[in-house]
């Protein structure tokens, strides 16, 4: 009996990729518009209780009431609680036009929305975080921990030779992939630990390592062996970056920064652009990783290197920062402050059964 395969016509298998390729994006293209449907819908539904509190004065307990029907109306569906119900509220009154400046809050899931609300107070802030949301496909938790690590001031911090070794447009997109300092407190070392301490634990918990360096990097590996003029050199962690088409040396020291170390890094770029690149590939970059470093003198350090190289602190354990939500509500407090509109913003002469009935 013949292969099946031999039996098909020519070109079949093209076409069947090209259709499981059309039904995988409508697919994706049917998520997205239940999502944005989902929004548009809680927005909606927390205009019109606003709109109710200030135009009839309804009482503090008609969400819990409007939530009690709801939920018996459509006993199979989710997202109708009091507690969802207040977050509709206040979705609406912060974000009247259900947009985070820019960027529409419907290309994001419900709860990014709650999170960004209720822990990011600046408005210019929550858009840029909803941003990079929206382009890195964060889940919620990782949201929820940029926020909490205060990204938005580390991301593009690092000390870096990029504006004249590589030039606009370039030094800048390369710039933003680098963070100053990098938090590896999930590797549970403590601040004694030695450069090959660090570099084991950071391979161990790639996953988490990945998530702190941002997207696009891919791991390549570690102690990568290369070869000069007959010698043997090994760099701590070698990665590519995806978007910007170019490998990352990764070198790590368990010290204070010191200006040599800047010199045996472009060592290493150029072995790497001479012997690992292809022709197709942009120029190797390095980042160099300390303890601590004097901006001044890594800038210095940078100022002769002909290589593109960036110099950043990491924290091996770290207090937490204070939390962006510092002035923010909880939903304790939401509840508690929409009860005291919705009792206080009742209109002179509303109607016994409007306020009565629900509060």
């Amino acid at each position: 009996m013949g292969n099946r395969r031999d039996l098909l016509p020519d070109g079949y298998l093209d076409w069947l990729r090209e259709i499981s390729q059309r039904i995988q994006r409508a697919r994706q293209r049917a998520v997205l518009a239940a999502n944005s449907e989902q929004i548009r819908l809680y927005h909606d539904i927390g205009r019109e209780i606003l709109d109710r509190q200030q135009r009839h004065g309804w009482g503090a307990k008609v969400v819990d009431r409007l939530a009690a029907d709801l939920r018996s109306a459509f006993p199979d569906a989710k997202g109708f609680s009091s507690r969802n119900l207040k977050y509709m509220l206040y979705f609406a009154q912060h974000c009247p036009e259900a947009r985070f400046g820019q960027q529409s809050a419907a290309q994001l899931p419900w709860f990014h929305v709650v999170t960004l609300l209720t822990k990011v107070g600046e408005a210019s802030l929550r858009e840029w975080y909803a941003a990079q949301a929206v382009r890195e496909s964060w889940s919620r938790s990782v949201l929820d921990r940029q926020i909490e690590s205060r990204l938005h001031l580390r991301q593009g911090a690092a000390v870096t030779n990029f504006a004249r070794n590589l030039g606009e447009p370039d030094a800048g997109l390369t710039a933003q992939i680098l963070k100053d300092p990098y938090h590896f407190d999930f590797l549970g070392l403590g601040d004694e630990a030695h450069e090959r301490d660090i570099e084991n634990a950071l391979v161990r918990h790639i996953t988490r390592f990945l998530l702190e360096l941002g997207a696009g990097f891919a791991f390549v590996g570690r102690q990568y062996r290369i070869e000069v003029g007959g010698e043997e050199f090994f760099l701590d962690l070698l990665f590519y970056h995806t978007r910007l088409k170019r490998y990352v040396v990764i070198e790590i020291k368990a010290a204070d920064f010191q200006p040599e170390h800047a010199g045996k890094l472009n060592f290493y770029l150029n072995a790497v652009d001479a012997s690992v690149k292809a022709p197709d590939d942009h120029a190797t970059i390095g980042l160099l990783l300390c303890r601590r470093r004097n901006r001044l003198v890594a800038e210095y350090a940078l100022g002769g290197i002909e290589r593109p190289i960036g110099v950043a602190e990491y924290e091996l354990t770290r207090a937490l920062p204070d939390p962006l939500d510092v002035n923010l509500p909880s939903i304790e407090q939401i509840e508690a402050e929409l009860a005291r509109q919705l009792e206080g913003e009742a209109q002179p002469g509303a109607s016994g059964g409007d306020s009565g009935a629900t509060s």
